[in-house]
């Protein structure tokens, strides 16, 4: 998973997702998924903020859906607003951002991560 790391993957079919949520469950990793739409103004702003963390944080994993590629992963995980970011650990929900607020996400990184985001701070 070495190549991986410093960037955030996009999952682009149900099979991609799935591997990389059990990648993602079984590195014991926080995992941050960025429910995100190509035609989405705020998701575009928040895009590069996301790859910057994902350089400065190794110990998260930053994933990327476009709900309108995975609709049915978008609605199982009850995504209403774009963007919405939904951070997990071993597959479990521990927080969620609603809207391209970098602070808030940088808060949260920093609480479920521990000493992977102080690097930023």
């Amino acid at each position: 998973m070495a190549a991986e790391e410093g960037q955030v993957i996009g999952c682009h079919t149900i099979e991609q997702w799935m591997e990389q949520m059990q990648k993602g469950i079984e590195s014991k990793k926080l995992v941050v998924v960025d429910f995100t739409a190509s035609w989405c103004g705020p998701c575009r702003l928040l895009n590069p903020i996301l790859v910057e963390f994902a350089k400065k944080m190794p110990n998260v994993v930053f994933l990327k859906v476009d709900v309108d590629e995975l609709e049915s992963v978008a609605e199982e995980w009850k995504v209403e607003a774009m963007p919405t970011l939904i951070l997990l650990k071993e597959g479990k929900i521990v927080d969620k951002v609603v809207g391209a607020k970098k602070d808030e996400l940088l808060l949260k990184l920093t609480e479920h991560a521990g000493d992977a985001a102080t690097s930023t701070a």
